[in-house]
């Protein structure tokens, strides 16, 4: 699958989540922007960063009208546990099958152990890619500060209805 480029439809990918529930993105997000995060696991530390930091910025975001979802090969357990360690909010989807991630959006895979490198979107209302993030290895990821900032800019500069 190539990269996924701005103007591209996200594709269906449905996550299961905590709590039990799967989530279909980008459906379940329609209607706002959101960001769609792939981390490498609850053992990364940049991962647990960008994941703290997503965290801290949820007002913000959340004033902003920026949902975010996240989403590593990990265990239901060791999702759970990384949730509560930090205390994260947002929906986050565990044991996904990293080749069939890739093959949907192009993120890379780490082979062994398998896992998805860090990938980010931000998607728009309608499910298409208005930024893409893809990293290679540990580090190059979205931040919240240049989502927000991003989003604030987009909405000054909408065209006015007719």
């Amino acid at each position: 699958m190539p990269l996924l480029g701005p103007g591209d439809s996200f594709p269906q990918l449905t996550l299961n989540v905590l709590g039990g529930q799967t989530l279909t993105v980008p459906d379940a997000l329609a209607g706002g922007f959101a960001t769609v995060l792939f981390y490498r696991g609850s053992w990364c530390p940049y991962c647990n960063a960008q994941l703290r930091a997503f965290q801290r910025a949820s007002d913000a975001l959340g004033d902003t009208g920026v949902r975010v979802v996240a989403l590593s090969v990990d265990s239901e357990t060791d999702t759970a546990d990384l949730a509560a360690r930090h205390g994260l909010t947002f929906p986050l989807g565990f044991g996904a099958d990293a080749a069939a991630v890739s093959d949907l959006t192009g993120a890379f895979v780490n082979r062994e152990p398998v896992y998805l490198q860090s990938t980010g979107f931000v998607l728009d209302s309608a499910g298409k890619v208005l930024v893409s993030v893809y990293s290679s290895g540990a580090i190059g990821r979205l931040v919240p500060d240049d989502v927000i900032g991003l989003v604030r800019y987009l909405r000054a500069h909408a065209p006015e209805p007719a």
